[in-house]
């Protein structure tokens, strides 16, 4: 259920200061593939802990990583939808992203967070709070390709995607969901409007709402980008914290924050 947003000072971009970690200019994509993400494997982050992953049914596994992927003959851990963007305020939202950055591997970025700062579009100037989740050794230098649903999209570990995204070569979502085999909408580029995420799964159409709402339909914006303690809220979700290293890791906030809903729901489309 979704809660109206109550201003909260200690959810407050302020308290999400980064020291020393990556920072620098970006760019993103948008993918959501149902497949296990990289960073739900063992021995990728410095505490030991990983990004938590789901059955078939949503529900999660607490398997330690153990179970294959669902992208995977016999396998069965697949993404989970509560790791799906939300708005935390006009301004601001959280997430997750396939993330690579340059001078970097997966053991430093997985389960860090960054704050993004949106300079293109429709929602230039907002904020999103991503946490590591994947690993993209398909896209570029400080690429964060973030985890939404628009269709079946490209795997962010494995296959090559457009620019404007689109079902790729791994695509659990049609185990998962019995999504068609070029997912949800076009094949590359997902849905077009607002109306079109009504026909997802449950589980994903908040997802695919908050692209249209929050998101303003925004295609692949350019970002500034500084990493971040981690909202605990995020943690919470995903299940995966990082030891100190370039910055204090240790989460921030409440463990618990509602969903922000605009006033009046546009129709936006792309």
């Amino acid at each position: 259920m979704q809660i109206k947003h109550v201003p909260l000072a200690a959810i407050s971009l302020a308290g999400l200061a980064s020291s020393q970690g990556a920072s620098g200019t970006g760019q993103t994509t948008r993918y959501w593939d149902c497949c296990k993400p990289s960073c739900a494997w063992t021995q990728k982050t410095n505490s030991g802990k990983l990004i938590g992953t789901c059955s078939k049914s949503d529900t999660p596994l607490n398997d330690n990583g153990a179970t294959r992927s669902g992208c995977d003959s016999g396998g069965s851990a697949y993404m989970c939808s509560g790791q799906s963007p939300w708005a935390v305020d006009e301004s601001l939202s959280y997430g997750w992203a396939a993330v690579r950055l340059a001078g970097q591997t997966e053991t430093t970025w997985c389960c860090a967070c960054y704050e993004l700062t949106f300079t293109s579009g429709p929602i230039a100037g907002k904020k999103m709070v991503v946490q590591a989740s994947n690993t993209g050794g398909d896209l570029g230098q400080n690429h964060f390709d973030l985890a939404l649903q628009v269709s079946c999209l490209l795997s962010a570990t494995r296959s090559l995607r457009s620019p404007v995204a689109g079902v790729g070569i791994f695509n659990a979502c049609t185990t998962q969901y019995g999504a068609p085999s070029n997912g949800w909408g076009e094949r590359y580029g997902g849905v077009s409007s607002r109306s079109a995420c009504d026909s997802f799964p449950d589980h994903l159409k908040e997802g695919c709402y908050w692209r249209f709402d929050w998101f303003g339909g925004a295609d692949n914006p350019g970002v500034t980008f500084k990493q971040v303690a981690c909202p605990a809220a995020i943690v919470a979700k995903s299940g995966c914290s990082r030891n100190n290293d370039a910055i204090n890791e240790t989460p921030t906030g409440p463990s618990s924050v509602g969903t922000w809903t605009p006033a009046a729901t546009g129709s936006a489309s792309v």
